[in-house]
Parts: structure tokens; C-alpha cells; sequence
């Protein structure tokens, strides 16, 4: 049995407590969250807009939080995993919160859950809410972990819920179909209250869902959308047969890439239904789209060569980088940094890839779920990549120092492939600052 850490433990000391408590690193269920959330007396006292989806949950997430803050509103907002600091994934009116902050919840949690067995992703569930409960906020913004039926972020019942997009992952807790997947995702509908789902094409679960429960289904196309222009875009919304509220002259986001104006369109929408509660001026919904940063989605890091970070770990997300990468214009060369867990379609990903991408250096994924580099390079060549375009690195880091010195100046640099391999790149990338300072 491990020693419990106390609220003056060290954050790192709670972390690796937490990895302790559940033989499992992932347990689907709400029923463990629901009754230590019961003893923590978790309520919220405000609009809650939870966002579930495959890809995009984190930059919805993003916009709602800036948009909300820009209009004056306190927000928390949950998202995870996190980067580079386990801080990152609680944020309370734009603040990531402190260490001191995260053991106090997590202390009082342990004080109260008894023989109640929690996951890592369960315990620090908990303390965001419990966080949140206490500090006074206007609105609640939680991203899903994990489909969203099971997920411990469900046991908040949302005012709004947005669903971003439905393509396969996970399969192995949420099922091998959209279908299915779709369904789990579903789960965090609630009768009589709006769900924005972003996704074009809808599985026939998600729509039966929402009849079944009685659900406001606002749908991509019928009930909201929008119009990209060169410069700036247009948002709609339908409310009723007589009822269209239209948003011109819209700012194209600080987020990159085409798709991210259909995130932002689902952020609006979903402001749309607490708009009674949650008002925003025009001149903040602005400001919120231009101001909004995310990183590591299609995040663009200045100097030569060009470098693109993007945790892109499913077919789908590998597919809309591809489609970023073919918007940013000609290089002579677009080197790959890549790197993948063994539980994931690295094939697949590869393969939608592989039309944007000259060479490969393939590195490790560290930890339990992480795929060798052998086992990476296999995969590329089973996507139709030839032997001579791979190479091997023994981490992240090294696979960035060698992609660097083959590129030439006018050359592109591209790592993606989970959030690990982002994480150990930025990591490499404050050391090299830190050493030429």
C-alpha cells in the first residue's frame, strides 16, 4: 500500500499516488465518480457546456473559454491530457491552477471516498469539479475523456452539450463502428436540453439517441452552419421556422487550419442556448476568436525550417493535417517527426499522410502503451512507405535534432503522432533555447 500524501505533499508525490489506487488505468462507469461526487457535495451553480467528440473537443473547449472571458465571465475549464504540466488541464478564468490548489483537492478527496477505488482520470475529475465548485464561477466548460457515456466527466449533467465529430478510435472501449462509437459519445445528452453536434454526417445512433431521450438536437447543416469567406466568415443559427440569428463579419480564428472554423461555429452555437445566462457582445465574440490559443493543434512555430506541432493520433486528425499541411504552400521537403502508441492505427495514420511527406524518422513512444520504433517503421511500410524514406531515432528529441539537420532552410518539419511525441519535441525545443541563450 502506498503512503497517502498529505495537502502539503508535493504535487508529483499525489500524481504517482494516483497511478496506485486502480489496478486498471482505464475503467469505464460513473458509479465510483457519481458517489465520491455525492460526498464532496458537487453542484454546479452555473451553465455547464460539456464536449465530447474524436477530434476537436480541446479547441471547442478553447474557444468557449476565450470567448466567455473575453466577455467578462469566469470560467473553469477541464480538459486533458495535458502537455507538459498536469496544471494545464484545470484552468480557472484563464489561470492554470497551482500546485497547492491541486493537493487541497485531492486531500479532500481521499478524506472522503473511503474503499472507493478511483482512476487517475476519475481523481483528478473530481478535483477540477471540486475546484470549480468552489471558486465562484460563471460558467463550467469540461472536456470528455474518454466516448462520454462512462466517462467521469458525466456526471456533471450538462446545459449544453457539443459533439464535435465521431471516426474511430479507442475502439477497444467504445466499440470498432461509428455506430457504436457514436452511441458512447451520446451519453452525454440530456432530455430537454440542446446538443450541438458539429459532426457532418451523424451516425443513426446519435439521432436516435436524442429522439429516444427527447433531446434539442441542433445538427450541423440544417439547424447551424456557416460561410467561409476569404477573409472572414458568417455563422447561423435556426431557433425556430421565422427564427435565423446571423453573425457577419466574423474574424477568421487564431486556431489554423479549414476545419477550425467549423469548431468555432459549434462554440457559437453552443453559446447560442445559455445566451439568456451567459450574454456575449459581439465585439467579445471577436475579440475571443482572434485571441484564442491552443498548442499543439497545427500549431506553426516561427523560424526556417518551417515547424508544425499537431498531436494528430487517428486517422481522421491525420487526415485534416494533411489537408492543413497541403493549405500552408510549396516547401522543396516536408520531413516527418513520428511517433505513435502501440494501440493506435499507425498504419492508418500513415497512410493519410503519406501524399505530405518525403522522409520519415520514426522514434519510440515511451511508457506502457508505447510502440517500438521497429514496430512504427513496419507500419509505415505496410501504408506503401519505401524503406529508404524511414529512419530511426532512439527518442523524440534525437528524431528532431536529425529531421533539423537534413532540412534545408525553405524545408518543412512536421511532428505529430500523440501528445508524448508534441510533449518530448517542446520539451527539446525550450532545451535548445535554453542552451543558445
Amino acid at each position: 500500500m502506498s503512503v497517502v500524501p498529505t495537502a502539503a505533499s508535493p504535487l508529483g508525490d499525489w500524481l504517482g499516488y494516483l497511478e496506485t489506487l486502480h489496478p486498471k488505468s482505464i475503467a469505464m462507469g460513473l458509479d465510483r465518480v457519481a458517489a465520491v461526487a455525492a460526498r464532496l457535495d458537487i453542484r454546479p451553480a452555473c451553465p455547464v457546456i460539456t464536449v465530447t467528440g474524436t477530434n476537436g473537443k480541446g479547441s471547442v473547449c478553447a474557444y468557449l473559454d476565450a470567448i466567455l472571458r473575453t466577455a467578462g465571465f469566469r470560467v473553469g475549464l477541464y480538459t486533458s491530457p495535458h502537455l507538459l504540466r498536469y496544471n494545464e488541464r484545470v484552468r480557472i478564468d484563464g489561470t492554470e491552477a497551482s500546485d497547492a490548489a491541486l493537493t487541497a483537492a485531492f486531500e479532500a478527496i481521499e478524506r472522503v471516498r473511503g474503499d472507493i477505488r478511483l482512476t487517475y482520470f476519475e481523481f483528478g475529475t473530481l478535483a477540477a469539479l471540486w475546484l470549480f465548485r468552489r471558486s465562484d464561477l460563471d460558467a463550467w466548460v469540461l472536456e470528455v475523456g474518454l466516448g462520454g457515456r462512462l466517462d467521469a466527466v458525466n456526471v456533471i449533467d450538462a446545459d449544453v452539450a457539443v459533439m464535435t465529430s465521431v471516426a474511430l478510435d479507442h475502439i477497444d472501449y467504445l466499440g470498432g463502428t461509428r455506430e457504436s462509437i457514436g452511441y458512447e459519445k451520446s451519453g452525454v445528452m440530456r432530455s430537454g436540453r440542446p446538443v450541438v453536434c458539429a459532426e457532418p454526417h451523424p451516425p443513426a445512433s446519435v439521432l436516435a439517441h436524442a429522439a429516444a431521450i427527447g433531446a434539442r438536437l441542433c445538427l450541423l447543416g440544417t439547424d447551424f452552419g456557416y460561410v467561409a469567406e476569404r477573409h472572414q466568415w458568417q455563422f447561423w443559427l435556426r431557433r425556430g421556422q421565422d427564427d435565423l440569428v446571423r453573425k457577419h463579419g466574423l474574424p477568421v480564428p487564431a486556431l489554423r487550419g479549414a476545419v477550425q472554423v467549423r469548431n468555432a461555429a459549434a462554440a457559437i452555437a453552443a453559446l447560442e442556448m445559455v445566451s439568456d445566462r451567459l450574454p456575449v457582445p459581439m465585439g467579445a465574440l471577436r475579440r475571443g476568436l482572434v485571441e484564442v490559443t491552443w498548442p499543439a493543434r497545427f500549431q506553426v512555430v516561427p523560424g526556417q525550417p518551417a515547424l508544425v506541432l499537431d498531436v494528430a493520433h487517428n486517422v481522421e486528425a491525420a487526415e485534416t493535417l494533411a489537408a492543413n499541411l497541403g493549405d500552408m504552400g510549396f516547401f522543396p521537403q516536408t520531413i516527418a517527426v513520428f511517433s505513435m502508441l502501440a494501440d493506435k492505427d499507425i498504419a492508418g495514420v500513415a497512410q493519410a499522410m503519406a501524399r505530405r511527406v518525403d522522409r520519415w524518422i520514426v522514434a519510440p513512444s515511451v511508457g506502457a502503451r508505447g510502440a517500438s520504433a521497429d514496430r512504427i517503421a513496419a507500419a509505415l511500410a505496410a501504408a506503401g512507405v519505401a524503406d529508404e524514406a524511414i529512419a530511426q531515432a532512439p527518442d523524440v528529441s534525437a528524431a528532431l535534432v536529425k529531421a533539423a539537420g537534413e532540412a534545408g532552410q525553405a524545408d518543412r518539419i512536421v511532428v505529430f503522432g500523440s501528445f508524448v511525441t508534441v510533449a518530448a519535441a517542446q520539451q527539446a525545443l525550450a532545451a535548445i533555447r535554453g542552451s543558445a541563450a
